[in-house]
């Protein structure tokens, strides 16, 4: 397997990582303040007795060139008591003029709504409950940014974003992991000895047939996409926004080969994040990516 600078131990900077033919290159300018911002990049890394988490967010080529902030977001904690990992991954829609914060907001929410739920001893999540309250919340944040109360259309008109979210819950039967999600951000599992990625709830395409609309928070679905299911052994739990899941596709291709060598055991965070700002033409949207491994598959 071929080492990377942070294997060797290596000073040298890192390398861009490019797939297949690069995007062009030049220095990403500075994102306007357009309803609020986030760093370019984002990680965070940490091991519970359960579960090992890695995650990254980044800026996309496009919105590094004209000066826009990343619409993605990410966010997770765990649930001290029964060592629970609740957490969750936002896509603002480009559409919506403050989707920055409305993907920030929803992850928030959910996380922590789960977390409430947890600290109730609920025995299994209310992940409808959990979408509505993301949604309330998005609405109380457009009330306080028009400073007046909207309806529903002027809420997505500011906030709108994807939202997938969940828990995964170790226990002696492995780890017990519970999705819903609103729009077409994905989750996938993935065994690296294939590799092989397996989505989790319907892709983004059909057969020939590709979405022209995505439903988005504030509106919830009245029968949102679900999954439930424990992760095999040597499986890893990925949740991802369209960033990363539209060049990995089916997993079958460079994407795919690259993720599954460098995800077989848990990376550095910052690693992670390199990782995902690979360069690859046509591609420039927003990524992110949370990922768990089992902790006793963690080598």
């Amino acid at each position: 397997m071929r080492q990377t600078p942070e294997q060797t131990g290596g000073t040298r900077a890192w390398d861009r990582v490019v797939v297949g033919v690069p995007g062009p290159e030049f220095e990403p300018a500075p994102p306007r303040p357009l309803g609020g911002t986030c760093p370019d990049t984002e990680c965070d890394g940490w091991s519970t007795p359960g579960v090992t988490l890695r995650s990254a967010s980044v800026r996309g080529e496009r919105h590094r060139y004209y000066r826009q902030p990343r619409q993605d977001a990410t966010c997770a904690v765990v649930h001290e008591a029964t060592g629970t990992v609740a957490f969750a991954v936002a896509d603002g829609l480009s559409g919506a003029s403050a989707s920055t914060v409305g993907a920030s907001e929803a992850c928030r929410a959910a996380v922590w709504a789960l977390h409430a739920q947890l600290d109730e001893g609920r025995p299994a999540p209310d992940l409808a409950a959990v979408l509505r309250y993301a949604a309330e919340t998005l609405h109380r944040q457009a009330a306080a940014m028009l400073r007046r109360e909207p309806d529903v259309t002027q809420v997505e008109d500011l906030l709108a974003t994807t939202l997938v979210t969940g828990t995964a819950r170790p226990g002696p039967h492995g780890v017990e992991v519970s999705l819903i999600r609103v729009g077409d951000s994905g989750a996938w599992t993935l065994d690296p000895a294939g590799p092989r990625y397996r989505p989790l709830f319907v892709p983004k395409t059909d057969g020939d047939v590709v979405p022209t609309s995505v439903t988005a928070l504030p509106r919830v679905p009245e029968r949102p996409e679900r999954w439930s299911g424990a992760l095999a052994p040597g499986q890893v739990l990925l949740v991802g926004t369209d960033g990363f899941g539209d060049p990995l596709g089916d997993g079958d291709g460079r994407v795919g080969a690259l993720f599954a060598e460098h995800l077989a055991a848990p990376p550095s965070a910052s690693w992670l994040a390199h990782l995902l700002d690979f360069s690859r033409e046509t591609f420039d949207d927003d990524r992110t990516l949370l990922a768990l491994w089992p902790r006793n598959e963690t080598r």
